[in-house]
């Protein structure tokens, strides 16, 4: 399906506005005719394409959902709206007994909703009937015939046995075995066919027209009896007053006689010695049940079969109820009927029972049309079938959860065109319903929303998802939160930021999604990505690897929650999560990267983040964390300091001699930063946690986890600068044998750090501070703690 397709679908859902019934409902550029028509673009673009004739089933599957949109369109305006109020035909009559027959039927129908919408029922499928193939032109009437007749009078011969002797239209059935030439028999079956399928079509004058140019106006004159007989003048009916009236217009029009000529068509049509095809078409002229059997022989296709009943019952009901009123019309009565009618009407019963029991029948009958056998087309239990039937009998919330069972137990294969035309129709009809306040089934919504916003991911279509994950309603945000996940790292930050501002587009509160989102990538991340923490402690001493692709959707599902400040609250929470992690994996780099980020020198975290106060225990968390990292800043510039100390001059020139002095005074600035900051948290209790509850437990174990790698790296790399300066610093080595004091000290409890099972050890620690007692020896003298006391 081409991507367009899916757009276009989606504009004629924004353009809808639920609060406007009329426009949804317009006839012309309501919701049901512009879907129809996109339809019917695409089967168009399909038909001209070079390889059309490998597409006639995608072509035949959008022809019946366009049908579908079209019947959609025919039978719930009148669903959804109050009818005006019109008088009944027995209140016309009694005004005027010469009310014509055509307004009485109006009347007739304006009274039964049912009845009416079955007429409405009967133009749909006339409408989106095949169109019928014209008969070729036709020269005379049966011509070959009367070649061969007069050929025989000219020359005094016998006529030719088998051959009608008269030229009449009833010469066929009159002559007992006589029949026309063969190239009139053959034009008249066809001509037969052809008027049977106007007729179906509903294009009455056009069959009327087919048979003036085959020289049978007689012809023409039968079918024209079904008109119902018309005359506005004698109308009081304000709609038929209000009708233009042309120069040409005839003072009346149709079959002032209609009662005598369909008994006659009747009796045609159950005659055995009338030829199949014009049997069939008196049929379908007067379809009445009488000749219901001789009409379903003609039908083909599920479409045939459903007008062939709607035909009977429509033209069964409403002659019923003319029948019923004819006692005071003129036109069906006589002049008896004009003089006395009024006391019989006054006097007529409503009877309501026997119309309930009309209107049970028809949901009989076209239940039965669930299971008819068909020669053509798709079946009956055809998904788009079983739906027209299912909103002709207006059980939408009956079809719609059987459609979404047929999903759940795997009854349309995925992948394929029916599968992605039935779950688009259904979830924009499933919208439809909601548009005009018709209930849907919450659970069918759901999954058929679901299938088809599946189809919209496969398809590429990120930018719609959120229009329809924003109907699902109580599952809109964490529908469009899954989306936003399955987005993974395909998408960068100005993409994912506009993906989550089409969430408030959309009706979608634009926090919860962001949040969820987040909650989702992290859960992701750490139940299917990332391995369990191990529980031999890192080491940092090793390179560190640029993070994985888990690591860094991890790491990147803290944007969803800094793009606006009202999340900035579940964004601490999260950073502060995502840090214990890679903290405890003795990842490094990769946490700090959430407050710098390498590759575009922008920080990932906003500086915001710092200033909340609230909830306290996660910002003293997150504070803790920012401390740990600028001293991890201030080590690295000072590491990077003593690697310039070879680069200095050693000559005794003056410039040399500034150059080492400006170079001391800065890393003795550097490393006077570090012992501070290192100090600070190592007696501020960095980390530590007195919350004893069950659910922070494991909380609890990272952050001593965290501890017992970091507390002790700190330690021995500030031994390991004082130390390695004493050269240029001599004091520093005193600063790092009275380090040894702060680590000892019970208050602070730092011994208690280096007890992790794979982490720097204390016997590592003593052995570097042994090292150092040594060094103070280094310029003579026994006693080891002369360097404590003397600098």
């Amino acid at each position: 399906m081409s991507e367009g397709h899916y757009a276009s679908c989606a504009e004629v859902l924004l353009q809808s506005s639920k609060d406007d019934l009329e426009a949804i409902l317009d006839p012309q550029n309501g919701y049901a005719p512009q879907m129809r028509n996109i339809c019917s673009n695409l089967i168009g673009e399909y038909e001209e394409r070079p390889d059309s004739h490998t597409l006639q089933d995608d072509i035949e599957i959008l022809r019946l959902e366009e049908n579908t949109w079209s019947l959609l369109q025919a039978v719930m305006p009148a669903r959804k709206t109050e009818p005006p109020h019109t008088p009944t035909a027995k209140e016309l009559l009694l005004e005027n007994p010469y009310t014509p027959t055509s307004t009485i039927i109006q009347a007739i129908l304006d009274a039964s909703p049912l009845l009416s919408e079955l007429f409405v029922i009967r133009e749909w499928l006339q409408e989106s009937a095949p169109a019928p193939a014209r008969p070729e032109a036709n020269t005379g009437y049966w011509k070959f015939t009367k070649h061969t007749i007069m050929q025989s009078m000219r020359t005094g011969q016998a006529p030719r046995d088998g051959l009608v002797s008269d030229m009449d239209p009833d010469a066929t059935n009159r002559e007992d075995g006589a029949g026309l030439a063969g190239d009139d028999a053959s034009y008249e079956k066809s001509l037969l066919q052809a008027l049977y399928g106007y007729v179906r079509a509903g294009r009455i004058d056009d069959a009327v027209d087919v048979c003036r140019d085959a020289h049978q106006p007689w012809r023409a004159a039968s079918i024209r009896g079904s008109l119902l007989f018309q005359w506005r003048s004698l109308s009081t009916h304000e709609d038929d007053a209000e009708e233009e009236e042309t120069e040409n217009s005839p003072v009346w029009s149709g079959n002032r006689h209609r009662v005598l000529w369909k008994s006659t068509c009747v009796r045609a049509a159950l005659s055995s010695s009338l030829s199949d095809p014009e049997r069939l078409l008196y049929a379908a002229i007067i379809p009445v049940p009488e000749t219901a059997n001789i009409l379903k022989t003609a039908c083909r296709t599920w479409e045939d079969h459903l007008w062939a009943e709607i035909s009977v019952m429509c033209e069964d009901k409403a002659s019923r109820e003319l029948a019923r009123h004819a006692q005071g019309s003129f036109w069906e009565g006589g002049v008896e009927a004009a003089d006395k009618g009024a006391e019989a009407l006054s006097n007529l019963p409503t009877d309501d029972e026997e119309d309930e029991e009309w209107e049970r029948e028809v949901v009989r009958t076209l239940d039965n049309l669930q299971g008819v056998a068909v020669l053509d087309g798709p079946p009956a239990d055809h998904a788009f079938h079983f739906s027209q039937l299912y909103i002709i009998l207006n059980r939408t919330d009956r079809l719609l959860d059987v459609f979404a069972k047929g999903l759940t137990d795997g009854t349309y294969a995925i992948d394929t065109f029916e599968y992605d035309s039935m779950c688009r129709f259904f979830t924009h009809f499933c919208l439809y319903l909601k548009m005009i306040e018709i209930p849907v089934p919450p659970q069918a919504l759901q999954i058929i929303l679901e299938s088809y916003i599946g189809i919209l991911e496969q398809a590429g279509q990120r930018e719609l998802i959120a229009l329809y994950a924003g109907a699902l309603g109580d599952n809109a945000v964490e529908r469009y939160a899954a989306f936003l996940v399955s987005l993974g790292l395909s998408a960068d930050k100005t993409e994912r930021r506009k993906a989550l501002e089409r969430a408030s587009e959309h009706g979608l509160d634009i926090e919860r999604v962001a949040c969820a989102t987040a909650e989702r990538t992290v859960n992701r991340a750490f139940e299917e990505l990332l391995p369990r923490t191990k529980q031999l402690l890192p080491s940092l001493i090793n390179l560190e690897p640029p993070p994985t692709d888990a690591e860094m959707l991890l790491l990147r599902s803290i944007e969803w929650t800094t793009f606006r400040d009202s999340t900035y609250t579940a964004a601490l929470e999260q950073a502060t999560e995502i840090l214990r992690y890679f903290l405890g994996a003795g990842r490094v780099q990769a946490a700090h990267s959430l407050l710098v980020d390498p590759t575009d020198d922008t920080k990932a975290l906003p500086d915001e983040l710092a200033t909340l106060a609230e909830p306290e225990e996660i910002a003293t968390e997150y504070l803790h964390y920012r401390q740990f990292f600028v001293i991890w800043e201030t080590l690295e510039e000072v590491v990077n300091c003593q690697a310039e100390e070879s680069m200095i001059g050693q000559s005794g020139a003056s410039s040399a001699r500034d150059a080492k002095a400006a170079w001391v005074a800065r890393y003795r600035g550097l490393i006077d930063e570090a012992y501070d900051q290192i100090l600070k948290l190592l007696t501020t209790e960095w980390l530590v946690s007195d919350v004893e509850e069950p659910q922070v437990d494991r909380k609890r174990r990272d952050l001593i986890r965290i501890r017992q790698i970091y507390v002790p790296e700190l330690i021995l790399r500030l031994h390991s600068i004082l130390y390695s300066s004493r050269h240029v610093i001599t004091e520093n080595l005193k600063r790092a044998l009275e380090l040894a004091n702060i680590v000892a000290d019970s208050r602070y409890r730092l011994y208690q750090d280096f007890r992790g099972e794979g982490g720097r050890s204390l016997a590592e620690y003593l052995g570097a501070v042994r090292q150092a007692v040594l060094a103070g020896l280094e310029h003579g003298g026994s006693d080891p703690f002369r360097i404590v006391s003397n600098l």
